[in-house]
Protein backbone atom coordinates (compact mmCIF):
# COMPACT_ATOMS: atom_id res chain seq x y z
CA UNK A 1 0.00 0.00 0.00
CA UNK A 2 2.09 3.22 -1.42
CA UNK A 3 2.30 5.80 1.65
CA UNK A 4 1.44 8.89 1.89
CA UNK A 5 4.66 11.72 1.47
CA UNK A 6 5.79 13.63 4.96
CA UNK A 7 4.26 16.81 6.13
CA UNK A 8 7.11 18.75 7.02
CA UNK A 9 4.72 21.25 8.63
CA UNK A 10 2.57 19.03 10.65
CA UNK A 11 5.94 17.42 11.81
CA UNK A 12 7.48 20.66 12.93
CA UNK A 13 4.31 21.30 15.12
CA UNK A 14 4.53 17.74 16.54
CA UNK A 15 7.95 18.77 17.13
CA UNK A 16 7.62 22.23 18.58
CA UNK A 17 5.04 20.96 21.05
CA UNK A 18 7.30 18.30 22.93
CA UNK A 19 9.24 21.16 25.23
CA UNK A 20 12.51 19.85 24.43
CA UNK A 21 14.40 22.84 26.48
CA UNK A 22 18.22 21.66 26.62
CA UNK A 23 18.83 19.09 28.44
CA UNK A 24 15.41 17.62 28.46
CA UNK A 25 14.43 15.15 25.55
CA UNK A 26 10.80 16.32 25.84
CA UNK A 27 9.70 13.42 23.76
CA UNK A 28 10.95 15.17 20.30
CA UNK A 29 13.31 12.15 19.54
CA UNK A 30 11.11 9.91 20.20
CA UNK A 31 8.38 11.11 18.20
CA UNK A 32 11.71 10.91 15.32
CA UNK A 33 12.33 7.29 16.01
CA UNK A 34 8.63 6.43 15.76
CA UNK A 35 8.85 7.99 12.35
CA UNK A 36 11.83 7.07 11.05
CA UNK A 37 11.55 2.93 12.18
CA UNK A 38 8.35 2.96 10.66
CA UNK A 39 10.05 4.16 7.07
CA UNK A 40 12.40 0.73 7.32
CA UNK A 41 15.67 3.03 9.16
CA UNK A 42 17.51 0.96 11.38
CA UNK A 43 17.72 3.71 15.34
CA UNK A 44 19.74 4.09 17.57
CA UNK A 45 19.41 5.41 20.99
CA UNK A 46 22.64 7.38 21.86
CA UNK A 47 22.28 8.42 25.76
CA UNK A 48 25.26 10.03 27.45
CA UNK A 49 26.36 12.42 30.34
CA UNK A 50 22.00 12.87 30.48
CA UNK A 51 21.69 13.72 26.92
CA UNK A 52 19.58 12.12 24.77
CA UNK A 53 20.54 11.21 20.87
CA UNK A 54 19.68 9.51 17.80
CA UNK A 55 20.96 7.77 15.12
CA UNK A 56 19.03 6.18 12.29
CA UNK A 57 20.26 4.63 9.51
CA UNK A 58 18.18 3.69 6.06
CA UNK A 59 20.26 1.13 3.85
CA UNK A 60 23.76 -0.53 4.42
CA UNK A 61 26.25 -0.04 7.51
CA UNK A 62 29.55 1.40 5.79
CA UNK A 63 28.00 2.52 2.39
CA UNK A 64 30.26 3.97 -0.27
CA UNK A 65 27.71 6.20 -0.65
CA UNK A 66 26.22 7.59 2.61
CA UNK A 67 24.24 10.79 2.68
CA UNK A 68 24.02 12.23 6.48
CA UNK A 69 22.16 14.78 7.84
CA UNK A 70 22.57 16.23 11.10
CA UNK A 71 20.19 18.47 13.56
CA UNK A 72 18.82 19.29 16.83
CA UNK A 73 15.79 18.80 18.59
CA UNK A 74 16.80 21.02 22.23
CA UNK A 75 15.71 24.39 22.45
CA UNK A 76 16.58 27.86 24.48
CA UNK A 77 14.16 28.27 27.18
CA UNK A 78 11.18 30.50 26.44
CA UNK A 79 11.95 33.41 28.56
CA UNK A 80 8.83 35.18 30.11
CA UNK A 81 6.00 33.13 28.42
CA UNK A 82 3.65 36.62 29.38
CA UNK A 83 5.51 38.09 26.61
CA UNK A 84 4.24 35.53 23.93
CA UNK A 85 1.40 36.52 21.65
CA UNK A 86 1.09 32.22 21.38
CA UNK A 87 1.78 29.27 23.96
CA UNK A 88 5.05 28.53 23.24
CA UNK A 89 5.08 25.22 22.56
CA UNK A 90 1.34 25.48 21.09
CA UNK A 91 2.30 25.25 17.63
CA UNK A 92 0.00 27.60 16.55
CA UNK A 93 -0.74 27.93 12.80
CA UNK A 94 -1.36 31.63 11.88
CA UNK A 95 -0.66 33.85 9.53
CA UNK A 96 0.78 31.45 6.96
CA UNK A 97 3.31 31.34 9.97
CA UNK A 98 4.02 28.21 12.48
CA UNK A 99 4.77 29.91 16.03
CA UNK A 100 6.58 29.15 18.81
CA UNK A 101 10.01 27.93 20.52
CA UNK A 102 12.49 26.15 18.52
CA UNK A 103 10.12 26.72 15.18
CA UNK A 104 13.26 28.05 13.76
CA UNK A 105 15.95 26.53 15.42
CA UNK A 106 15.53 24.10 14.59
CA UNK A 107 12.68 21.56 14.58
CA UNK A 108 11.44 22.81 10.95
CA UNK A 109 15.03 21.85 9.59
CA UNK A 110 14.85 18.43 11.48
CA UNK A 111 11.22 17.85 10.20
CA UNK A 112 12.17 18.76 6.57
CA UNK A 113 15.63 16.72 6.52
CA UNK A 114 13.67 13.75 8.01
CA UNK A 115 10.38 13.90 5.68
CA UNK A 116 12.05 14.23 2.66
CA UNK A 117 15.03 11.31 3.53
CA UNK A 118 11.56 9.27 4.17
CA UNK A 119 9.66 9.70 0.99
CA UNK A 120 12.98 9.41 -0.92
CA UNK A 121 14.01 5.74 0.13
CA UNK A 122 10.14 5.05 -0.13
CA UNK A 123 9.78 6.02 -3.51
CA UNK A 124 13.34 5.74 -4.91
CA UNK A 125 14.64 3.77 -2.91
CA UNK A 126 19.08 4.39 -3.07
CA UNK A 127 21.97 2.04 -3.43
CA UNK A 128 23.86 3.43 -0.57
CA UNK A 129 22.59 4.74 2.97
CA UNK A 130 21.32 8.10 4.11
CA UNK A 131 21.78 8.35 8.07
CA UNK A 132 20.24 10.61 10.36
CA UNK A 133 22.10 12.30 13.13
CA UNK A 134 19.92 14.00 15.65
CA UNK A 135 21.06 15.46 19.27
CA UNK A 136 19.57 16.92 22.07
CA UNK A 137 22.23 18.99 23.46
CA UNK A 138 23.35 21.25 20.66
CA UNK A 139 21.91 24.89 22.46
CA UNK A 140 23.84 23.37 25.68
CA UNK A 141 27.36 22.78 26.66
CA UNK A 142 27.31 20.01 23.32
CA UNK A 143 29.56 17.52 24.98
CA UNK A 144 27.41 14.77 25.20
CA UNK A 145 25.50 15.62 21.95
CA UNK A 146 27.21 15.18 18.34
CA UNK A 147 30.01 14.17 19.72
CA UNK A 148 28.42 11.29 21.18
CA UNK A 149 27.00 10.07 18.32
CA UNK A 150 30.53 10.41 16.75
CA UNK A 151 32.17 8.79 19.23
CA UNK A 152 29.35 5.82 18.84
CA UNK A 153 29.96 5.96 15.20
CA UNK A 154 33.44 5.67 15.24
CA UNK A 155 33.21 2.67 17.85
CA UNK A 156 30.66 0.79 15.18
CA UNK A 157 32.48 1.72 12.06
CA UNK A 158 29.43 4.04 10.80
CA UNK A 159 30.40 6.52 8.64
CA UNK A 160 28.50 9.16 6.20
CA UNK A 161 30.63 10.38 3.61
CA UNK A 162 28.99 13.47 3.57
CA UNK A 163 26.74 15.92 5.55
CA UNK A 164 24.56 18.69 5.80
CA UNK A 165 23.43 20.15 9.27
CA UNK A 166 19.99 21.81 8.46
CA UNK A 167 20.75 25.04 10.62
CA UNK A 168 18.67 27.69 9.94
CA UNK A 169 21.31 29.83 7.32
CA UNK A 170 19.72 32.00 5.31
CA UNK A 171 19.90 36.17 6.84
CA UNK A 172 16.61 37.35 4.38
CA UNK A 173 15.29 35.13 2.10
CA UNK A 174 15.26 31.07 1.87
CA UNK A 175 18.13 30.33 -0.23
CA UNK A 176 20.46 33.49 0.37
CA UNK A 177 23.40 31.71 2.19
CA UNK A 178 24.81 28.22 2.14
CA UNK A 179 27.24 27.97 5.72
CA UNK A 180 30.62 26.35 4.42
CA UNK A 181 32.58 26.90 7.52
CA UNK A 182 32.60 28.81 10.99
CA UNK A 183 34.66 30.64 12.74
CA UNK A 184 36.50 28.92 15.73
CA UNK A 185 35.52 30.22 19.74
CA UNK A 186 36.85 30.68 22.44
CA UNK A 187 36.09 32.56 25.80
CA UNK A 188 38.30 33.41 28.35
CA UNK A 189 38.09 34.55 32.39
CA UNK A 190 40.67 37.06 33.87
CA UNK A 191 41.15 37.61 37.32
CA UNK A 192 43.52 40.34 38.57
CA UNK A 193 43.99 40.28 42.28
CA UNK A 194 45.76 43.40 44.52
CA UNK A 195 45.31 44.46 47.86
CA UNK A 196 42.69 46.29 48.91
CA UNK A 197 42.79 49.47 50.92
CA UNK A 198 40.69 52.71 51.78
CA UNK A 199 40.39 54.65 48.95
CA UNK A 200 41.39 58.14 50.57
CA UNK A 201 44.81 56.12 51.16
CA UNK A 202 45.77 54.18 47.07
CA UNK A 203 48.99 54.36 48.15
CA UNK A 204 48.14 51.63 51.04
CA UNK A 205 46.74 49.53 48.96
CA UNK A 206 47.08 47.41 45.19
CA UNK A 207 44.18 48.51 42.78
CA UNK A 208 43.23 45.83 40.45
CA UNK A 209 40.69 47.84 38.46
CA UNK A 210 43.19 50.41 36.25
CA UNK A 211 45.22 47.03 35.85
CA UNK A 212 41.75 45.45 34.09
CA UNK A 213 41.32 48.43 32.32
CA UNK A 214 44.48 48.52 30.64
CA UNK A 215 44.24 44.90 29.48
CA UNK A 216 40.81 45.07 28.27
CA UNK A 217 42.05 48.31 26.55
CA UNK A 218 44.91 46.34 24.87
CA UNK A 219 42.71 42.98 24.00
CA UNK A 220 39.82 45.41 22.79
CA UNK A 221 41.61 47.79 20.29
CA UNK A 222 44.55 44.96 19.21
CA UNK A 223 43.64 43.94 15.27
CA UNK A 224 43.53 40.31 15.12
CA UNK A 225 43.70 40.28 11.30
CA UNK A 226 42.12 41.60 8.49
CA UNK A 227 40.07 38.21 7.28
CA UNK A 228 40.91 35.35 5.45
CA UNK A 229 39.87 34.14 1.91
CA UNK A 230 36.69 32.78 3.32
CA UNK A 231 35.99 34.57 6.93
CA UNK A 232 36.11 38.02 7.84
CA UNK A 233 38.28 39.28 10.40
CA UNK A 234 38.43 38.28 13.86
CA UNK A 235 36.91 39.63 16.90
CA UNK A 236 37.69 40.05 20.45
CA UNK A 237 34.45 41.41 22.24
CA UNK A 238 34.74 42.36 26.27
CA UNK A 239 31.53 40.93 27.61
CA UNK A 240 31.86 41.85 31.26
CA UNK A 241 34.16 43.40 33.78
CA UNK A 242 32.92 42.92 37.43
CA UNK A 243 34.30 44.12 40.80
CA UNK A 244 31.13 43.28 43.23
CA UNK A 245 31.92 46.37 45.32
CA UNK A 246 29.38 48.56 46.10
CA UNK A 247 31.50 51.12 48.38
CA UNK A 248 33.10 53.89 46.96
CA UNK A 249 35.33 54.59 49.68
CA UNK A 250 37.23 51.23 49.27
CA UNK A 251 39.54 50.20 46.56
CA UNK A 252 38.82 46.07 46.17
CA UNK A 253 41.11 43.55 46.03
CA UNK A 254 39.86 41.67 43.51
CA UNK A 255 38.50 42.33 39.58
CA UNK A 256 37.02 40.19 37.12
CA UNK A 257 36.55 40.17 33.10
CA UNK A 258 35.45 38.35 30.47
CA UNK A 259 36.27 38.43 26.88
CA UNK A 260 34.74 36.15 23.61
CA UNK A 261 37.22 35.48 20.45
CA UNK A 262 35.65 34.65 16.96
CA UNK A 263 38.57 33.54 14.99
CA UNK A 264 39.22 32.60 11.52
CA UNK A 265 41.56 30.53 10.10
CA UNK A 266 44.45 32.52 10.16
CA UNK A 267 44.43 31.22 14.15
CA UNK A 268 44.01 28.21 16.09
CA UNK A 269 43.26 28.09 19.80
CA UNK A 270 46.43 27.48 21.47
CA UNK A 271 48.21 30.77 19.22
CA UNK A 272 45.54 32.79 20.84
CA UNK A 273 45.48 31.41 24.56
CA UNK A 274 49.57 32.11 24.57
CA UNK A 275 48.98 35.87 23.25
CA UNK A 276 46.11 36.58 25.71
CA UNK A 277 48.34 34.56 28.64
CA UNK A 278 51.09 36.95 27.47
CA UNK A 279 48.86 40.06 27.66
CA UNK A 280 48.09 39.45 31.38
CA UNK A 281 51.59 38.51 32.76
CA UNK A 282 52.84 42.22 30.97
CA UNK A 283 50.17 43.97 32.17
CA UNK A 284 50.36 42.20 35.90
CA UNK A 285 53.63 42.91 36.17
CA UNK A 286 53.58 46.27 35.66
CA UNK A 287 50.86 47.22 37.86
CA UNK A 288 52.17 44.78 40.38
CA UNK A 289 48.95 42.67 40.68
CA UNK A 290 48.64 38.87 40.69
CA UNK A 291 46.42 37.33 37.38
CA UNK A 292 44.89 34.39 36.12
CA UNK A 293 42.74 32.83 33.11
CA UNK A 294 40.74 30.07 32.38
CA UNK A 295 39.57 29.54 28.99
CA UNK A 296 37.09 27.42 27.41
CA UNK A 297 37.06 26.51 24.07
CA UNK A 298 34.07 25.97 22.01
CA UNK A 299 35.42 25.11 18.77
CA UNK A 300 38.06 25.89 16.35
CA UNK A 301 37.26 27.51 12.97
CA UNK A 302 37.08 25.18 10.21
CA UNK A 303 36.33 25.31 6.23
CA UNK A 304 35.05 22.94 3.59
CA UNK A 305 36.59 24.42 0.55
CA UNK A 306 34.44 25.23 -2.01
CA UNK A 307 33.61 22.03 -4.31
CA UNK A 308 31.68 19.19 -4.98
CA UNK A 309 29.47 19.26 -1.58
CA UNK A 310 28.29 22.85 -1.97
CA UNK A 311 27.95 22.81 -5.79
CA UNK A 312 25.26 19.67 -4.85
CA UNK A 313 23.61 21.81 -2.36
CA UNK A 314 23.87 25.51 -4.23
CA UNK A 315 22.18 23.79 -7.49
CA UNK A 316 19.52 22.20 -5.35
CA UNK A 317 19.19 25.35 -4.00
CA UNK A 318 18.63 27.19 -7.13
CA UNK A 319 16.55 24.75 -8.84
CA UNK A 320 14.14 25.20 -6.40
CA UNK A 321 14.68 28.74 -5.49
CA UNK A 322 16.08 30.70 -8.27
CA UNK A 323 18.56 32.42 -6.02
CA UNK A 324 22.08 31.66 -6.17
CA UNK A 325 22.96 31.01 -2.67
CA UNK A 326 26.21 32.89 -1.25
CA UNK A 327 28.75 30.80 0.44
CA UNK A 328 29.60 31.93 3.82
CA UNK A 329 31.21 30.87 7.03
CA UNK A 330 29.80 33.99 9.34
CA UNK A 331 27.72 33.20 12.16
CA UNK A 332 28.29 31.70 15.78
CA UNK A 333 28.89 27.63 16.18
CA UNK A 334 27.09 24.90 15.50
CA UNK A 335 27.99 21.41 15.44
CA UNK A 336 29.17 21.45 12.01
CA UNK A 337 32.37 21.92 13.86
CA UNK A 338 32.44 18.39 14.98
CA UNK A 339 31.09 16.95 12.41
CA UNK A 340 33.75 18.42 10.07
CA UNK A 341 36.08 15.43 11.12
CA UNK A 342 34.30 12.93 10.42
CA UNK A 343 33.50 13.98 6.55
CA UNK A 344 32.70 16.86 4.52
CA UNK A 345 29.80 19.12 5.97
CA UNK A 346 28.14 22.39 5.01
CA UNK A 347 24.91 23.58 6.34
CA UNK A 348 21.49 25.01 4.82
CA UNK A 349 18.57 25.70 6.51
CA UNK A 350 15.50 28.34 7.12
CA UNK A 351 16.34 32.25 7.57
CA UNK A 352 16.77 32.55 11.09
CA UNK A 353 15.91 36.40 11.66
CA UNK A 354 13.41 35.39 14.89
CA UNK A 355 15.69 32.26 16.52
CA UNK A 356 15.88 32.65 20.59
CA UNK A 357 13.26 35.12 19.96
CA UNK A 358 9.98 35.79 21.90
CA UNK A 359 7.39 34.40 19.30
CA UNK A 360 10.16 32.77 17.29
CA UNK A 361 8.18 30.89 13.75
CA UNK A 362 8.73 29.80 10.43
CA UNK A 363 7.30 30.59 7.33
CA UNK A 364 5.06 27.75 6.62
CA UNK A 365 5.55 27.80 2.79
CA UNK A 366 9.29 27.90 3.94
CA UNK A 367 9.08 24.62 5.71
CA UNK A 368 7.17 23.28 2.37
CA UNK A 369 10.46 24.79 -0.06
CA UNK A 370 13.09 23.27 2.65
CA UNK A 371 11.67 19.65 2.47
CA UNK A 372 11.98 20.08 -1.50
CA UNK A 373 15.44 21.10 -1.53
CA UNK A 374 16.94 18.47 0.50
CA UNK A 375 14.58 15.99 -1.36
CA UNK A 376 16.71 17.00 -4.70
CA UNK A 377 19.97 16.81 -2.87
CA UNK A 378 19.57 13.34 -2.20
CA UNK A 379 18.10 12.48 -6.04
CA UNK A 380 20.74 14.38 -7.48
CA UNK A 381 23.46 13.07 -4.98
CA UNK A 382 22.27 9.19 -5.50
CA UNK A 383 21.69 10.05 -9.34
Amino acid sequence: MPHSPVDPVNLTADLVRCASVTPDEGGALTLLEGVLSEAGFACTRIDRGGVCNLFARWGDKGAVRAFGFNGHTDVVPVGDADAWSVPPFGAVQKDGWLWGRGATDMKSGVAAFVAAAVDFVRTTPPEGAVIITITGDEEGDAEDGTVAILDWMEREGEAMRVCLVGEPTCPERLGDMIKIGRRGSLSAWFTLTGVQGHAAYPHRAKNPLPAMARLMDRLASHELDSGTEHFDASTLAVVTIDTGNPATNVIPATCRATVNLRFNDAHDSTSLIDWLQGELDRVAQEFEVAGEMTVKVSGESFITPPGELSDLVAAAVEAETGRVPDLSTTGGTSDARFVKSHCPVVEFGLVGQNMHQVDERAEVAQIHALKAIYGRILRDYFA
